[in-house]
């Protein structure tokens, strides 16, 4: 344990919703956990005891739950305490994972808890063998078990698939890796825990990335924030918006575990150049990547101003030649004073017209930082007429950039951070636009839905939002003698 002086992460969530109570079998299952003789932080306590919450009737509260926290909190840790609790008053449990690696990890860890709480593994039981203080792991690979004989209380650790679960019945329902929850696992998983006379699931993990598949942890999020749910509970730590990744104030807001495991050199020496990763994997920042609805007219007309801003950064450009090989667009977008990315489109032209304009423009063009160019239709000799007239050369983004580009855009939408001039143009195919999958891991772009709409356009502003949040902070220069 750490001294005195040393500084802890918020204990509490930046968002908790669940229903009021007068009594938890929390403190009961803290001390099984201390059996081990490890101790759990304040926030696991705190959420071991909004979720063992139980009514006068003795059932559960919160009959479904979900948190989320930061990677290498020590989340985890949360539903071992619950397992160790169930299993010690008999409960049947369903531990699920994404990967099976992941789940027969918890597997081991339960197995090695047990025997630090001074209960005996046997490898198998015995006819009137005194169990008092035994269990079993069974320890084939992705099939794992532990039964406590004393109580007759079971953990099943198991992959999700489609079908899992089917004919088997539980009492608790765990699913680790949530944002990896896909509804076609769910329309099986749920109904296991039916039979239960007292039911519950709990759904941990990290807001999702913009490959993760699953739909069913953010949606929860969603119906939970609403107030549309019953009997339920939800806590994060999270920053609302995309957030500067050097702040460190930011580091102990979001992770609980400051202090404990995780500590400011830890995370200094973690990666920070893919700034939307990082605030979603140390800073938990929601991003909204699994919407089936494009954006709407409601949304867009939202974020429109009636001036042009105050810069604070310089120009970046952003440069689309259309996949139909008809038409190149060009935008413009910068950093305001008041934070914001302004967006602006300057035109779209038949690309049979030639590169000249974009060139003339360029050259005319001041205080720019970057300039970047996409579509296999032209980048390429657009490029090569840049370097004859003497610009910087372009950026040629990967499709891993174009995935993350179109995932900043999204996000910057959802959280205020884009603001344009609500150009007709713009409007009417940002607001006409649907999804369509790139790459093979989910990532997403955008496309028309409207047979007169140019998503060239669009894919420009993209490509320049990107570029100004790609834009990075020159640090000062010091000189020593």
């Amino acid at each position: 344990m750490a001294d005195d002086e040393t500084r802890y992460g918020e204990q509490e969530p930046t968002y908790r919703i669940g229903m009021d109570y007068s009594k938890t079998a929390g403190l009961a299952a803290i001390h099984t956990y201390e059996m081990t003789g490890r101790s759990a932080q304040p926030w696991q306590e705190l959420l071991t005891y909004d979720i063992l919450a139980q009514n006068k009737e003795g059932l559960w509260v919160h009959t479904k739950c979900g948190y989320s926290v930061p990677r290498r909190n020590g989340k985890g840790e949360v539903l071992t305490i619950r397992e160790l609790y169930g299993l010690a008053n008999g409960e049947r449990i369903l531990h699920t994972a994404h990967r099976t690696t992941t789940s027969s990890s918890a597997a081991l860890r339960l197995a090695n808890l047990m025997k630090d709480s001074g209960y005996t593994e046997l490898s198998r039981k015995k006819k009137g063998e005194d169990v008092e203080g035994c269990y079993l792991y069974s320890k084939q690979f992705g099939l794992e078990r532990i039964t406590f004989l004393e109580t007759g209380g079971t953990v099943d650790f198991r992959t999700r698939t489609s079908a899992g679960g089917l004919g088997e019945g539980f009492d608790l329902l765990i699913v680790d890796e949530a944002q990896e929850y896909t509804e076609d696992q769910q329309s099986t998983l749920q109904y296991v825990v039916s039979d239960s006379a007292n039911p519950q699931i709990i759904m941990c993990g990290t807001p999702p990335t913009a490959v993760s598949k699953g739909t069913v942890f953010p949606q929860f999020r969603e119906l939970c924030i609403s107030g549309d749910t019953e009997d339920t509970l939800w806590a994060e730590w999270s920053v609302d918006q995309q957030s500067d990744v050097n702040d460190v104030e930011l580091w102990y807001k979001c992770n609980p575990a400051m202090g404990y495991q995780l500590n400011e050199r830890k995370i200094k020496a973690e990666d920070k150049t893919d700034v939307v990763d990082f605030n979603i994997q140390r800073l938990g920042l929601w991003v909204r990547y699994n919407q089936k609805s494009a954006i709407s007219e409601v949304e867009w007309k939202n974020l429109a101003i009636e001036t042009v801003p105050k810069r604070q950064s310089k120009k970046c450009i952003g440069i689309k030649y259309g996949n139909d090989g008809d038409n190149v667009a060009l935008s413009i977008a910068y950093r305001t004073v008041d934070g914001q990315v302004f967006v602006e489109t300057v035109a779209c032209n038949p690309i049979r017209a030639g590169n000249q304009w974009i060139i003339d423009f360029l050259t005319r063009a001041v205080d720019v930082a970057s300039v970047v160019v996409d579509g296999a239709n032209g980048q390429r000799l657009l490029a090569d007429a840049m370097k004859r007239a003497k610009l910087k050369p372009p950026i040629l983004p990967t499709v891993k950039d174009i995935i993350k580009a179109n995932a900043s855009f999204e996000q910057g939408i959802y959280n205020d951070g884009i603001v344009h001039r609500a150009q007709p143009s713009l409007v009417q195919v940002v607001t006409n636009c649907d999804k369509r999958p790139i790459g093979s891991n989910g990532g997403f772009g955008y496309r028309s839905i409207m047979p007169d709409a140019e998503i060239a356009l669009m894919d420009s502003v993209i490509l320049a939002h990107w570029a100004v949040n790609e834009l990075k902070e020159r640090k000062k220069q010091t000189i020593s003698y």
